[in-house]
């Protein structure tokens, strides 16, 4: 046999006896436990639940068009800083304009008309005042000419006075019931026609309340086809320019989004724990929060909110609203306020809190 075949059985005849080593020693170390060991010192344990998600401001509001045109105006830009009622952003408002300038000009109308009809009505007033007064005078008179006639009929009767003074103040008592008889149609007449006036009045005063209303209608137009700032906050999301056509929400359809306006006040870490961890968090726990893009820095945060509905991980629905079985893995949302956030925080930000569940002391 040649040398070199030699070495090649030596070589795969060592190869062989080494396997055959190693899978003995392996077979040896089946149903084994790797363990780690320690000294036991006393020292304080605490139970971290870690969870990922991403920086939202507590409070924010998504603003739509409520009104169809064209954007002709945007007076803030991202990252800025807003007041609540603030102006935001313009539409296009020719025709509402020109409506609330018409519906201001039939107000002037109505109330012009209302003022002539009060003074009117205050004409009639004083005339019937003046009717009833003089109708008054004229039954005081007749009651002094029936006395006096009484009077003369007596004398006449008793043939101590002249027929022609008893026939004289007879004549002047039917005269006079004649007058007041004309006092009264006038005193009736002016009673209607004061209150034709006064429903004429009144009719102009619900024209004057219902041009009024329309008005208000129409400035509320007119107002939607502005934006202003529902609150304190910053400019976090302007998705639009000056030029696009916005159209507003209808029932099965989202509106044109113009802007995002956050509360920056008040920042939270929305992050999401496992269904094994959530019966753990409790609220007011505290946490320590990372941001990815501000590195080698731990900020402190307390746990302010705990969902209750259970959201699959894979498509983060909630497990109630999803046909999946199951059996698919699920989260829990947990909000974790940040209790000194950094100026750079921006909403969006993917971050990791650290949730002290638990804590032992000298154990």
């Amino acid at each position: 046999m040649k040398p070199k075949w030699k070495v090649v059985i030596t070589l795969v005849a060592v190869v062989l006896a080494g396997a055959g080593v190693y899978a003995s020693t392996v077979y040896s170390k089946r149903g084994v436990v790797t363990v780690q060991s320690g000294r036991v010192v006393r020292q304080d344990l605490t139970s971290i639940v870690t969870a990922s998600g991403e920086i939202k401001p507590k409070n924010y509001i998504n603003i739509g068009a409520n009104a169809m045109g064209d954007l002709t105006e945007l007076l803030v830009k991202e990252g800025d800083h807003v007041q609540k009622g603030q102006l935001l952003a313009k539409i296009e408002d020719i025709q509402p304009q020109a409506d609330v300038r018409a519906q201001e000009a039939t107000l002037a109308s109505a109330e012009a008309d209302s003022s002539a009809a009060e003074y009117q009505v205050k004409g009639a007033d004083d005339n019937l005042l003046t009717m009833q007064a003089g109708l008054e005078h004229d039954k005081a008179d007749l009651e002094r000419m029936k006395a006096d006639l009484d009077r003369s009929e007596s004398l006449f009767k008793e043939g101590l006075g002249p027929k022609q003074d008893y026939e004289l103040k007879k004549y002047t008592y039917a005269a006079q019931l004649a007058a007041i008889q004309q006092s009264e149609a006038r005193v009736t007449q002016a009673r209607a026609q004061r209150e034709e006036q006064a429903a004429n009045l009144a009719s102009m005063q619900r024209r004057i309340a219902m041009a009024r209303a329309n008005l208000v209608r129409i400035n509320d137009v007119l107002h939607k086809h502005n934006s202003y700032a529902p609150l304190d906050g910053v400019v976090t999301n302007l998705p639009v320019r000056v030029g696009e056509s916005v159209v507003p929400g209808l029932q099965n359809q989202t509106g044109t989004l113009i802007m995002t306006i956050a509360d920056m006040s008040l920042i939270t870490a929305e992050v999401k724990v496992d269904e094994t961890d959530i019966v753990n968090v409790q609220l007011g726990q505290t946490a320590d929060i990372t941001i990815d893009a501000i590195p080698n820095k731990t900020f402190k945060g307390h746990v302010t909110e705990i969902g209750n509905t259970a959201i699959l991980r894979s498509t983060g629905v909630a497990a109630s609203q999803s046909a999946i079985s199951s059996q698919e893995a699920k989260d829990f949302k947990v909000v974790v306020a940040m209790d000194d956030p950094p100026d750079e925080v921006r909403p969006g930000l993917s971050c990791t809190a650290k949730i002290t569940t638990a804590t032992r002391q000298n154990v």
